[in-house]
């Protein structure tokens, strides 16, 4: 562990030295060599101190988050410099063990040619895009709202049911949040889709209940004519929390059941509720968490589907959308729709609707953001309400979903 630690380091003070060569090969004034170095040793100083004294009780503060990003931030940039540094070094490295070799016979002693400043000056140009973008993330992406809708048709859908609408949201982690004016206008912006369903997907905090007390007022404000329904995510069992005793964690746990309700959600446990609308109606089912790897299976299909038919309409909550191809597709029954969470597209990413859709999150998850169909099933991965650890969001910005059911026309 230590040698590790050892390792890391060196790598961490070599990369700062390569970065700050771009920097000296473009000026040699004093006070902006100065200038970047107190910066780096502010907003790296403070990581480290932050990452040596966090302790697992409280959890993730603000003054951590906004340490993350500028860390993440600034390490980004410097990343780019090395990178290009590198590239110039395979030039410039075969070129002073020439003129080495050369200086035997005509002692000129002139080895590694100079670093050329165009070089460095591109370096720096395009290490001040990540630059910019994850501190824009942190500032004003975290809170850039998009809304995005679907149309999914199925042969067997309810005809009373026809046209009704679906608001899902997911991932609030309540703890993270900052500006109770733009987490307002989040909530407007679901108000305003006029759904006639609202469902939450889990992980309303990051470690402890207490996050969430703060923001009943505004999230019971939330409006849905057939109800509002919740379940939970991972990080809502305080397990990534240090706890004085487990009657502690269980009274927190209590605590979080309790708010939920405070905020207007019947939280489904690892069961169901019959939605009815005139004379038909559709299984609402939520489990718990269960998700692939090291995550919580509390999750328990069979039990949250007793008493339902086999060939009645069925939407699924479950966090984790790992859990869908892992049991929800084997399942014998089959669940026409499934909203999952989660994921939050590791919050950084490219979507360009109809050209790419990339992020670090599809390494992990195969199903990791928007609308996936298999089997004649439908699953939605919304990326996510709030936002965890790095403070904002690049690409992937805060989703609220909105599904509208259709019958589709079989032709005989």
């Amino acid at each position: 562990m230590i040698l590790r630690g050892v390792v890391l380091m060196f790598v961490f003070v070599l990369i700062e030295w390569y970065a700050f060569q771009v920097i000296r090969t473009i000026t040699q004034n004093k006070w902006a060599l100065g200038l970047y170095w107190v910066s780096v040793v502010l907003i790296f100083g403070n990581s480290f101190w932050h990452f040596f004294t966090f302790d697992r009780s409280v959890g993730y503060s603000h003054a951590i988050s906004l340490s993350i990003g500028f860390f993440i931030s600034l390490f980004a940039f410097q990343l780019v410099l090395v990178l290009f540094l590198i590239l110039e070094d395979l030039v410039r490295i075969p070129q002073g063990l020439f003129q080495y070799l050369k200086s035997k016979t005509t002692e000129n002693n002139t080895f590694l040619p100079n670093r050329r400043k165009f070089i460095s000056q591109i370096a720096l140009g395009l290490g001040a895009i990540p630059l910019a973008s994850l501190l824009y993330g942190m500032f004003k992406g975290k809170y850039n709202y998009k809304v995005l809708s679907y149309t999914l048709e199925y042969e067997d859908l309810p005809e009373a049911f026809e046209g009704f609408t679906i608001t899902q949201i997911s991932d609030l982690h309540c703890g993270s949040f900052d500006n109770p004016e733009k987490v307002a206008y989040g909530v407007e912006l679901i108000n305003n889709q006029k759904s006639d369903l609202l469902l939450f997907t889990g992980d309303l905090v990051n470690n402890r209940s207490e996050e969430a007390r703060p923001w009943i007022g505004l999230f019971s404000k939330i409006e849905a004519s057939y109800g509002k329904y919740s379940i939970l995510g991972n990080h809502d069992y305080g397990d990534y929390a240090q706890w004085d005793s487990e009657q502690a964690k269980d009274k927190n746990m209590k605590d979080l059941f309790e708010i939920h309700k405070e905020m207007g959600f019947d939280l489904l446990l690892n069961e169901h509720r019959i939605l009815k609308k005139g004379k038909d109606e559709i299984s609402l089912i939520g489990v718990e968490n269960w998700g692939t790897g090291r995550f919580k299976k509390a999750g328990d299909l069979k039990k949250s589907v007793e008493n339902i038919d086999s060939k009645d309409f069925k939407i699924l909550m479950t966090h984790d959308p790992s859990h869908w191809e892992a049991e929800v597709l084997p399942h014998p029954f089959p669940f026409q729709l499934t909203l999952s969470g989660h994921t939050h597209g590791m919050q950084f990413g490219i979507e360009i609707p109809g050209w790419i859709k990339w992020s670090p999150s599809k390494w992990r998850y195969k199903q990791w953001a928007g609308i996936y169909e298999k089997q004649k099933q439908w699953l939605n991965v919304n990326r996510g309400f709030g936002f965890l650890a790095y403070p904002g969001r690049v690409g992937i910005w805060p989703e609220i979903t909105v599904i509208t059911l259709k019958k589709k026309n079989v032709l005989i």
